[in-house]
């Protein structure tokens, strides 16, 4: 008789337990502590929506509506998508929920989202953001808070050194029109000199070549006219008010003109913090304005701005967490003790203090689990403390004991 196979993870997919899984959750929670801070509101969103929703706002040529989306037909025939990021669907929310009678509003999530793409370092087939949005505030404010809110996140994970804000515009829809004719009259005359890649998105999406990685292209793309030179002056002031908002925020920042966002509903800020601890430079939070994007999806004109980070990258960035522990091991020996030690640990538990049981092998065995738990304490039970009402209370410290009656073991655990 064959042995069944054990089943294995679905490549680009990982299982979390122990150390990693700590360090994914330090990065939630401390996400979830500093978006309160700012007054941004926690939002659910489905994990997955009608694919036009992100057919729209990604853009149907886009190579991640074109490659890396999970679509899939339902039983009802209908296309849906397993959410390849967070913005599209929250922009739905904002439109079918009737948020706009809240607008503006500032609002966070985090979860699992899922693109086809090749796994590498810090990047995964199912791998789980960061997310925080404005939608509904034109004012450059909008933007500082998100950069500031990003920039607390950053040092409340002590991951900020080696860290850089990389800063743009993109102006607004007469500068990008402008620029874009520009960009597109350069490209042609190079057209022969592009790589492949290069030569499709210009048909496509021209502004993508800026960021091309092939060596084909960057002396090209270098050489491409600057958007400052066709800034409005609307555009420039309002890049003037978000970085003198950093600076008055005590945020650094760094000027490249060469970051862009494809699309054309993206407007103005456009950003990333970057790193070069994880390899190759790499983005470990980034985002922008995209005031034409609500609009795109058949809403009314909307203006947005927001950010995502990948949780898996910020989490290989910080230090080593503290490993989880219990604060007291009960060691009860005998039946009656371990009948007894059920209800003392639920109600230990029920004030605050967090408990575990060593319940297997003899008296050595059971407390070198609890000296290996990485608890404060050992309360042991036995026979003879049940006759008298008590418990031995070890501090695991420095190896003293003291008997303490058991309805005042929690105060005494407090101390």
């Amino acid at each position: 008789m064959s042995k069944t196979a054990i089943p294995q993870p679905i490549r680009g997919t990982q299982d979390l337990f122990g150390e990693p899984a700590i360090r994914f959750q330090t990065v939630v929670d401390t996400f979830d502590r500093v978006r309160r801070l700012y007054g941004f509101g926690r939002v659910e969103v489905p994990v997955f929506e009608a694919t036009a929703v992100f057919a729209r706002s990604l853009g149907e040529t886009t190579d991640v509506v074109s490659k890396e989306m999970y679509s899939f037909e339902d039983r009802g025939g209908d296309s849906l998508t397993l959410r390849p990021e967070f913005t599209a669907g929250i922009a739905r929310a904002y439109l079918s929920e009737g948020w706009q009678q809240h607008a503006p509003v500032k609002v966070a999530t985090h979860g699992p989202l899922f693109r086809y793409e090749r796994p590498q370092k810090g990047r995964f087939r199912q791998f789980h953001q960061l997310d925080a949005e404005v939608i509904g505030a034109p004012e450059p404010a909008a933007d500082v808070e998100l950069l500031v809110l990003a920039d607390h996140l950053l040092r409340e994970l002590g991951v900020s050194d080696g860290v850089t804000l990389q800063l743009n515009t993109l102006g607004d829809g007469e500068t990008r029109d402008a620029w874009r004719a520009a960009l597109v009259a350069h490209f042609e005359a190079h057209r022969d000199a592009l790589s492949d890649e290069s030569r499709d998105r210009l048909l496509r999406n021209p502004l993508r070549i800026l960021d091309s990685k092939d060596a084909r292209d960057r002396p090209i793309a270098d050489s491409a006219p600057d958007i400052d030179a066709y800034l409005s002056p609307a555009a420039g002031a309002f890049f003037e008010s978000v970085t003198k908002g950093l600076d008055a925020a005590g945020v650094t920042w760094t000027r490249n003109s060469r970051l862009v966002r494809g699309l054309d509903y993206y407007r103005h800020t456009a950003f990333e913090f970057v790193t070069d601890r994880l390899g190759a430079q790499g983005t470990v939070l980034g985002g922008g304005r995209y005031d034409g994007l609500i609009e795109a999806m058949g809403g009314p004109a909307t203006p947005g701005v927001g950010w995502a980070a990948g949780i898996e990258r910020l989490a290989m960035l910080i230090d080593p967490p503290l490993p989880e522990h219990v604060t007291v091991v009960v060691v009860p020996m005998g039946a009656a003790a371990e009948a007894a030690a059920i209800g003392l640990i639920a109600k230990l538990r029920r004030a605050g203090i967090a408990c575990d049981m060593a319940y297997r092998g003899n008296m050595k065995r059971r407390m070198q689990k609890a000296d290996t738990s990485g608890a404060r304490y050992a309360v042991v039970i036995g026979e003879d403390e049940l006759a008298r009402g008590e418990a031995g209370l070890k501090d695991l410290a420095n190896g003293s004991q003291q008997w303490v009656a058991m309805d005042r073991l929690a105060e005494a655990v407090r101390g």
